[in-house]
């Protein structure tokens, strides 16, 4: 059966490759990138192998991700799967214009309010599959609320243990009669843009990020694993950085996520 599946940061890398999958395979895919003319050249690229649409917007604008989620929602009154891949490790400006840590906005909070904002059109059988990394890290709360400046590598995998540590969170939260909340390793140094600029290698081929990201929305092995973490070095569902595990810390940055999305988003 057909499904309607949002994918973030489709223009490029891991999930263009996805969305040339998914689309393949029949799936209508909304399409999200930063920008029109990136967005509109995929979109010609894929429209004759199935049925595709697109969505711009800058996810390290908190209202921009607001405004993703109501403008799919008016279109759509049911979504199957949402794969927040989008994620930025490098950038022109590490701060954005509301004075967040670029990774911290987009890899952890635009993810999150995103999700929390679609989850009312997603079927119990729905799945949302976050993007998380190799690279995890301890969470400073105060880097989190923007108050603490990081280098780009330390912002970088505490924003993925933060957003790891709200998928387990999430999962638990809205119980077993609700969509599947997963986060995927998708591999690590893989051929893409942020790899290239953070570590000035080519990287492995992107279609082992891909056929994770396809498997992870659409396979069975995927049906009951809601909270966990997949580890696409390893090939198998593993434990996360410790303190993903651990529910104390885990609530603590779930409060100043929910502080921050509260007075932003």
């Amino acid at each position: 059966m057909s499904k309607t599946i949002l994918l973030t940061g489709a223009t490029a890398g891991i999930g263009l490759e996805a969305a040339r999958r998914l689309v393949a395979r029949g799936h209508r895919v909304i399409l999200h990138g930063r920008s029109t003319e990136k967005l509109a050249r995929v979109e010609a690229e894929l429209a004759d192998a199935g049925a595709v649409e697109t969505v711009r917007a800058d996810l390290s604008a908190l209202s921009e991700v607001a405004a993703l989620a109501d403008a799919v929602a008016e279109r759509h009154d049911r979504l199957d799967v949402l794969i927040n891949n989008a994620g930025v490790y490098t950038a022109p400006a590490a701060r954005t214009a509301d004075g967040l840590d670029v990774r911290f906005a987009v890899n952890t909070l635009a993810p999150a309010l995103l999700t929390r904002r679609l989850l009312p059109l997603m079927p119990p059988e729905g799945r949302v599959v976050n993007l998380s990394s190799a690279a995890q890290a301890p969470v400073d709360l105060g880097a989190l609320a923007g108050t603490v400046p990081l280098s780009a590598g330390a912002a970088y995998a505490q924003s993925k243990l933060a957003l790891t540590m709200w998928t387990r969170h999430l999962a638990n939260e809205i119980g077993p009669d609700a969509p599947v909340v997963v986060a995927v390793n998708p591999g690590s140094l893989l051929r893409t843009k942020m790899v290239k600029d953070a570590f000035g290698i080519e990287g492995k081929d992107v279609g082992v990020g891909a056929d994770i990201l396809v498997r992870a929305a659409l396979a069975d092995e995927f049906a009951e694993a809601s909270g966990q973490y997949f580890d696409n070095d390893a090939g198998r569902f593993a434990p996360p950085h410790a303190d993903a595990l651990d529910d104390q810390k885990t609530a603590a940055v779930v409060r100043a996520m929910d502080d921050v999305l509260s007075r932003l988003g």
